[in-house]
């Protein structure tokens, strides 16, 4: 105990020696003996529990004994003295309870600001690595290679305010046959640990690419084996597409196979807008022996792409059916801009409130014919 908590201690003792002089100096007749109740009662807003109950005894004593010196035990004064002595017994019993409330109260306030401490370093410690994971997702999804013969763009966008990571990623690399590797993908959760099975997952499926020159299928097909090889239990929808471009600007071809993804879309340059729907395959995580597909698509000059995650089409309030229309109409609205501008317009159905993170890759096969507008050819 320091000093300040000693003399914080015998203050109530003071006060008790006070009210016991006191009355001394008013003689037998000036009957204040009562008053020393204060001691224990100040005691139990200073003190502990002990100390509490022992200036309690010691104020009921005191009581007790002044009592002779003012000559309060005579059959005429007795009761009197009784209530008196009683009052003082009642205040040290309610001094002692209310320094038990006191001191329960400052443990809860403590016990409340060490769980207060311990928050706030779990958050500090969950923004730290919030942000590490943030820095890896940003620096994983960088700005894609230049594809030879088209324009690309690409986009992420998280969650949220404070959610400012997750699953969903987008990626572009040479392929072994000299095209274009395109890869959207949606691995399952929203946190640190969803952004660090996105990396594996990405890191995999790049380098199954690069040794095994086969189909988007037979790629997506011997991800999901290496995965499930790895004990790795995670899931994820893909979609994984070759984009070959011819040397002579005449077009090219997009072959792409689906695992479980929103489909891609695709904006003629004539101004048709489709779904490039097929029966979507498995996604990957459930069974590592399925089969799956391939499909092929012919692209002329000013055709687009569009590649994204299911977080552009799912809303609050709505179905996704409903937000694929949406998605759609946006495209048709802004099949003249740039690839960039494409994105941002896209970008624009979404609200404010998402619950989901957002990939998104476009594509587009560049023509040389000459330009008009905001990017679309004349012919």
């Amino acid at each position: 105990m320091d000093r300040v908590g000693r003399a914080c201690a015998l203050f109530p003792l003071a006060v008790i020696v006070l009210f016991a002089l006191m009355d001394f100096a008013a003689g037998p007749r000036g009957v204040v003996l009562g008053l020393v109740v204060i001691g224990p009662l100040l005691a139990a807003s200073i003190t502990g529990c002990g100390l509490t109950t022992a200036y309690g005894v010691l104020a009921f004593v005191v009581a007790v004994l002044l009592g002779f010196y003012d000559g309060q035990y005579s059959p005429e004064n007795w009761p009197i003295q009784a209530v008196r002595l009683f009052g003082v017994a009642i205040g040290a019993v309610i001094a002692r309870a209310a320094c038990e409330t006191r001191v329960q109260r400052e443990a809860r306030l403590r016990q409340l600001g060490a769980d207060a401490a311990a928050a706030d370093a779990r958050a500090s410690e969950a923004e730290r690595a919030a942000s590490f994971a943030e820095a890896l997702q940003r620096d994983l999804l960088a700005s894609p290679p230049r594809v030879a013969g088209a324009d690309l763009a690409v986009r992420y966008l998280p969650a949220g305010e404070y959610v400012r990571i997750g699953g969903d990623w987008y990626d572009a690399f040479p392929s072994v046959g000299g095209g274009t590797m395109l890869v959207v993908g949606d691995v399952a959760g929203h946190d640190g640990r969803a952004t660090l099975t996105m990396t594996e997952v990405r890191n995999v499926l790049r380098g199954i690419a690069q040794v095994l020159p086969s189909s988007p299928a037979a790629v997506l097909r011997a991800l999901d084996r290496a995965l499930h090889g790895l004990g790795r239990r995670t899931l994820a929808t893909v979609v994984l597409a070759e984009l070959t471009t011819q040397q002579d600007g005449s077009g090219g071809v997009f072959r792409w196979s689906n695992a479980r993804h929103p489909p891609p879309l695709l904006i003629c340059d004539d101004g048709v807008v489709r779904w490039l729907e097929h029966e979507p395959d498995l996604l990957l995580g459930v069974d590592p022996a399925v089969s799956r597909a391939d499909h092929r698509s012919t692209l002329g000059p000013g055709d687009t792409v569009v590649v994204f995650t299911d977080g552009l089409v799912e809303h609050r309030g709505r179905s996704i059916d409903e937000g694929m229309h949406v998605v759609r109409s946006a495209a048709m609205a802004a099949a003249d801009r740039s690839v960039e501008g494409l994105c941002d317009a896209l970008l624009d159905c979404l609200d404010d409130d998402r619950t989901d993170d957002v990939a998104l890759l476009v594509v587009r096969i560049r023509s040389t014919s000459v330009h008009v507008g905001a990017g679309r050819s004349m012919r």
